[in-house]
């Protein structure tokens, strides 16, 4: 399903965190396309980049750049590129995560040390860090916006370690928006219910808490990762302009159940 409109016209947007075309990142780019974006987006490494360049030539992609945010110097390539090509930049998605197997799988209290600081680091100091590079692109505001889940706000079974860090995302976020708010750049985050994508499948029994949600969420079937680009496109367009540190939750009203 494509919700086709015109909010986007003439914006300027980067895309972070594509792997295959049923990613969260790629229902968000096929979004901002069809809403009149242009994009910029990156993929992870060599190996990624065939399952990334496909969605990249959908979108009509400006730019296609590889970044792995744990390799010094690749964040701030991105952005120069992008600088180079459009001179601004009016919004930002940053939709990657990232937590060791051993650590994923583990009590939150096992965590180890670099285990930890390695998923604050990939999941949340990223989004810090290309805030602030996107900070000077955005003369004119901008919307930076992220992707968290709702094991940030409660115990989710088998998220584990992922729940702490992506609460500290949306902290983050909070904090962000607070920061940037006078320059005119919004913060938010994007809240989706559980999707079968391959990030999501690292998680312990994780079609036990598909089967959960289907069964819970009031409207009684998963959201799609079209719909949860829908909430993204409004989020970076000037309807948001006075939305700023939201969570915006796209889970079918699961989240509003005991």
């Amino acid at each position: 399903m494509s919700f086709t409109n015109t909010i986007l016209t003439g914006k300027k947007g980067l895309v972070i965190g594509i792997a295959n075309d049923q990613s969260i990142a790629a229902g968000c780019a096929r979004q901002f396309h069809a809403a009149g974006a242009e994009l910029a987006v990156t993929y992870l490494s060599d190996k990624a980049r065939r399952f990334v360049e496909p969605v990249a030539e959908a979108v009509d992609a400006a730019l296609l750049l590889p970044l792995d945010v744990e390799i010094d110097g690749q964040t701030e390539a991105v952005f120069a590129a992008v600088a180079q090509k459009w001179g601004k930049l009016d919004f930002l998605l940053h939709s990657i995560a990232y937590a060791p197997k051993e650590d994923l799988h583990g009590r939150v209290v096992d965590s180890s040390r670099e285990g930890f600081s390695m998923a604050m680091d990939v999941s949340v100091h990223s989004f810090i860090r290309m805030a602030r590079l996107a900070e000077p692109l955005m003369k004119e505001g901008g919307s930076l916006l992220t992707v968290s889940y709702y094991g940030a706000e409660k115990v989710v079974d088998n998220y584990n370690l992922m729940g702490p860090v992506k609460a500290a995302l949306e902290s983050v976020t909070r904090y962000m928006a607070a920061e940037l708010g006078p320059q005119g750049i919004r913060v938010n985050a994007i809240s989706p219910g559980p999707l079968q994508t391959r990030a999501a499948s690292g998680i312990g029994h994780f079609d036990a808490l598909i089967d959960e949600a289907r069964a819970r969420a009031p409207i009684r079937r998963l959201v799609t990762i079209e719909e949860v680009g829908a909430m993204a496109t409004y989020l970076v367009s000037d309807l948001s302009r006075s939305v700023m540190g939201n969570i915006a939750y796209i889970d079918g009203g699961y989240h509003v159940m005991s």
